[in-house]
């Protein structure tokens, strides 16, 4: 009887101690990092510039040349509903299908917690871009160089969507070019949060990577369904810079991502 008691005895320490080792390993302190991928496609079809894409609902075939757009001020959210909100100053990122490296956003100094959300605009918000050139300097030279920025008066463009378009009454290739701005009195930014489809694990030995499916069709028939041929002024292309349509065209940007897949190797 007394060696089974001893037995037991130490049957029960040795769980005590694996249980208070599995605790210590499984506590989350310190910071780490994350990454996002973008992946641009359209209507479910893999993006190549130059080739004919899959007819939208308003019958028109697309040859994409050009997409750019701004991602800023990230926010994750954690398991308990308590966010995380990226420095502003470094939340600014043109994402460029024609420059691969643009495509992967590298996020360091992350609290180490397990993420379920993801929240990012398109486009420079308006507290920001109220502080002028000044407030965000750097990445107006970059947003420059990159061909995303009109007069400072206009600022930013959030979205650059470029290509040749052909419809049943348009029969040769007519250019499009649809950018999205502060225009008037629209400002036209959009906030995109994602649910992640298995919690984003940011630890010192561990950067998730998020991979984020991008579907360009949803920029002209989303919700809102855009006519490229209606807006074919004198034959000389459909060129969307303003006016009514392009409020819509923003509101679409909302449902234009959607979460693929979350990585979480080890580093």
């Amino acid at each position: 009887m007394k060696n089974i008691l001893k037995k037991s005895i130490a049957v029960v320490a040795i769980a005590i101690t694996l249980a208070s080792c599995s605790k210590s390993e499984d506590s989350i302190t310190g910071t780490g990092a994350l990454k996002v991928q973008f992946e641009n496609g359209f209507a479910d079809n893999a993006l190549v510039f130059g080739s004919a894409t899959v007819p939208t609902s308003q019958n028109e075939v697309l040859k994409i040349s050009n997409v750019k757009y701004i991602v800023s001020n990230i926010v994750l959210t954690k398991e308990d509903g308590t966010t995380f909100t990226y420095p502003k100053s470094q939340s600014y990122f043109i994402v460029d299908e024609a420059t691969p490296a643009s495509l992967l956003l590298n996020l360091s100094n992350i609290p180490a917690a397990n993420y379920k959300t993801i929240t990012f605009g398109i486009g420079v918000d308006q507290a920001q871009y109220a502080l002028g050139q000044s407030g965000i300097a750097d990445f107006w030279i970059a947003a420059q160089t990159a061909g995303m920025t009109w007069s400072w008066a206009s600022g930013f463009k959030f979205l650059a969507f470029e290509g040749t378009f052909t419809s049943p009454t348009v029969t040769t290739d007519t250019p499009f070019m649809i950018h999205t701005g502060k225009t008037g009195t629209d400002y036209n930014y959009t906030e995109v949060s994602l649910p992640l489809s298995t919690n984003a694990l940011v630890r010192t030995n561990i950067t998730p990577q998020i991979h984020l499916s991008t579907d360009l069709s949803q920029i002209i028939d989303g919700t809102n369904k855009i006519n490229l041929t209606a807006h074919n002024s004198m034959g000389m292309g459909a060129m969307i810079m303003g006016g009514s349509d392009l409020p819509i065209i923003s509101a679409n940007l909302a449902n234009m991502f959607s979460v693929e897949h979350v990585h979480n190797d080890p580093n």
